[in-house]
């Protein structure tokens, strides 16, 4: 089983850690000893943080600023095949840990530079997910004209780990032609950036300055939300010239056939129209009627939910994971690519002398590490 050293904190470097798990390899995530990752300590909106992110890993405690624990470290990275390194810029090199370093012992070491900005002028910038957001358009985007807003999850951090992860299995598929590893450099802001590719392009397409998406609205006409009878509130997504064609029909509305409206540039420019009438027509109809109309017709729709709705939405509940953390019994999403689910988030160190044992440290040693606090 492939070996995994996940340095990080909080989303990130753990959301990283937390797909290769569920591909199957073995994660040992690095914590400093007493007080481990900082998601262990948060409270109300973020309380779920470190169950969520952590779950099918080990956690080895060491004190990566004790001569000592570095050469744990050390030895761990001779058998690792990656590193995640989500610490502060320079960190890692400061500590005589940086990548050709490690890479000098274990020439087929893949490592994941995971940072607020990439190599670059602002490769020294200290950042996070939402100044990431601010910094590259996204929260205006997002937002409203002179509100910014913050997308509802960790977008940024999780995208970037995503790319880190595709970026690893690439190296793996490199190191079995070349026999070398690779240095992953993985930036927020990059990732971001990328994000605000179509924008970015559109502007310059259009030569227009951008307004905030939810005030100009997106590309399709009808993709917009609308209320029912009975007050549920239902999102309806129009795509295709052919699915107005059967929408149109199926609400009787009094534009149907209607030539100026046959293109959705068309429907789009008659927004003003368009909109009132349907959502006149919309609340004349109950949610379960609606429903039944919009799957004939093959048409998207989504309800309102909240995040706590998918503990009992049919399609979702019957994947969710069971975990145990902090004496409760919580029900979360796995990814996607998930393969295995083997244990509950773990406890600081857990795993810290079952890791020394297996590196052929004695039970002396491992007692002076932990009385020295090195572990």
């Amino acid at each position: 089983m492939s070996l995994v050293l996940e340095l990080g904190h909080i989303v990130a470097g753990p959301t990283a850690g937390l797909i290769l798990s569920d591909l199957g390899y073995e994660v040992v995530k690095v914590e400093k000893p007493g007080e481990g990752d900082i998601a262990r300590r948060l409270t109300n909106q973020s309380a779920g943080a470190f169950p969520f992110y952590n779950r099918n890993k080990k956690s080895i405690c060491l004190d990566l600023k004790q001569k000592e624990g570095r050469e744990i470290f050390l030895q761990l990275a001779k058998k690792a095949d990656v590193v995640i390194d989500n610490m502060g810029y320079g960190a890692m090199d400061r500590l005589g840990l940086s990548y050709e370093t490690l890479s000098e012992l274990n020439k087929g070491l893949i490592y994941l530079s995971l940072k607020g900005y990439g190599r670059g002028v602002y490769e020294k910038r200290k950042s996070l997910d939402y100044p990431i957001e601010v910094h590259s358009g996204l929260a205006y985007m997002t937002g409203l004209t002179g509100r910014p807003m913050r997308v509802g999850g960790s977008l940024v951090d999780m995208s970037a780990a995503m790319f880190g992860v595709i970026g690893i299995l690439n190296a793996m598929i490199e190191r079995e032609r070349t026999g070398r590893g690779m240095f992953i450099d993985i930036g927020l802001f990059e990732t971001a950036a990328f994000f605000m590719g179509q924008h970015l392009a559109t502007y310059q397409v259009t030569g227009s300055p951008l307004r905030p998406i939810n005030e100009e609205g997106f590309a399709w006409a009808i993709y917009d939300f609308f209320e029912t009878r009975d007050k549920q509130k239902i999102f309806v997504a129009v795509t295709t010239d052919l699915q107005w064609k059967k929408f149109c029909g199926a609400l009787s509305l009094n534009v149907c056939g209607d030539p100026s409206l046959e293109r959705n540039e068309d429907r789009f420019n008659r927004r003003d129209l368009l909109i009132p009438l349907i959502a006149s027509r919309i609340r004349e109809i109950d949610s379960r009627d609606l429903v039944d109309l919009l799957s004939r017709i093959n048409i998207g729709y989504a309800f309102l939910n909240r995040p706590s709705d998918l503990l009992n939405d049919p399609h979702e509940k019957e994947k969710l994971i069971t975990e145990h953390y902090a004496g409760k019994v919580i029900r979360v999403p796995g990814t996607p690519v998930m393969q295995r689910y083997v244990k509950d988030p773990p406890e600081l160190g857990e795993s810290s002398e079952e890791c020394l044992r297996e590196l052929g440290y004695s039970e002396n040693e491992i007692r002076y590490f932990r009385e020295k606090r090195i572990i």
